[in-house]
């Protein structure tokens, strides 16, 4: 495994973030593809075996239930002193209701205490906005998320997908102020998906800001031949919403990932992670495993260097896209 520097913080992460939205009761929430925690163990362990200490979560992953197994494996096969952990706030964990979602300082102040408690853990070390909201002035917001780490609550705050024009916004607030600002963008970042190229990624290049991108690997879609069905695709509402509408030009950006596999004798998988790897700013990005062999899929693609044919070749295909995975 390789450690690198989160952005221009001095914690040192894995080059590789272990996504654990897989890991949750089936029948909590709305993915029913996911797995409960003997299912999750065998994996989890492999993680950390294979030298992965950075885990992602969020409080509304089926319905909280992934934190609280998150938390359970973290002691059964980590220290948490080596352990970097990350959670989320801003969707609603269950049931419905006011003050229930949202970035309100009611809300992330209530949102951090349920975390911590469902993870069993006095702190977290990335506490992130799942996304933007429109309702709650980003005065309020960031004041709130500044107090959560000057409570000892969290060490960092990172963002998730957004406009650029947003994070940028949010920064200038905390600068403003003296607050603690972001110092990660979890953005959504795969061959499928480049918009992020256009302004987000340049923006936290110069403001040295860490990308932990989230679907590498396009919700599984760039890992198999194309047309081959999973059950996750199925029942994967949100992912089918991101890329349905481009599915032609999708299919021929994955027969060239499968064509360079074949070539160089390896998982397509390798090839896609391979291509966000090589992004500048990079930190770590999140993968999903419903299999050990995933993790070891992963893992082998911080080997694989892609030549420049490769990579004018995995790109030549793709379209512009309507900007997708902020809301």
């Amino acid at each position: 495994m390789k450690y690198v520097k989160l952005g221009t913080t001095g914690l040192d992460v894995s080059s590789l973030c272990l996504g654990c939205m897989t890991f949750g009761e089936p029948d909590a929430g709305t993915h029913p593809w996911t797995l409960d925690e003997a299912a999750s163990r065998p994996i989890f362990r492999h993680a950390v075996e294979q030298g992965i200490n950075f885990f992602d979560t969020a409080n509304t992953y089926s319905a909280g239930t992934s934190e609280q197994i998150v938390g359970t494996l973290l002691k059964e096969f980590t220290r948490r002193d080596e352990a970097v952990v990350a959670t989320k706030v801003f969707n609603v964990v269950d049931g419905d209701g006011p003050n229930r979602k949202g970035l309100s300082r009611k809300a992330i102040l209530g949102a951090i205490d349920a975390s911590l408690k469902r993870l069993d853990l006095d702190y977290v070390d990335l506490y992130q906005i799942h996304r933007w909201d429109p309702t709650t002035p980003i005065e309020e917001t960031m004041e709130a998320l500044h107090d959560v780490v000057k409570a000892g609550k969290a060490r960092y705050l990172g963002a998730s997908s957004m406009y650029a024009w947003q994070f940028a916004k949010a920064q200038e607030v905390a600068r403003r102020h003296g607050w603690t600002g972001f110092v990660t963008m979890q953005n959504h970042l795969n061959l499928l998906y480049r918009e992020e190229e256009r302004e987000m990624i340049p923006l936290c290049a110069d403001q040295g800001v860490g990308l932990i991108p989230w679907s590498p690997l396009a919700r599984g879609r760039l890992a198999r031949a194309k047309g081959e069905q999973t059950p996750r695709i199925h029942s994967d509402v949100f992912g089918n919403t991101l890329y349905a509408a481009t599915d032609a030009a999708d299919g021929r950006v994955i027969d060239a990932v499968e064509r360079i596999a074949k070539a160089r004798g390896v998982a397509m998988a390798q090839v896609a992670l391979a291509w966000v790897l090589a992004k500048p700013g990079v930190s770590a990005p999140i993968i999903g495993a419903s299999r050990p062999q995933h993790v070891d899929d992963a893992v082998a693609a911080l080997a694989l260097t892609l030549t420049p044919e490769e990579i004018t070749t995995l790109e030549a295909e793709y379209v512009p896209h309507a900007v997708s995975g902020h809301r």
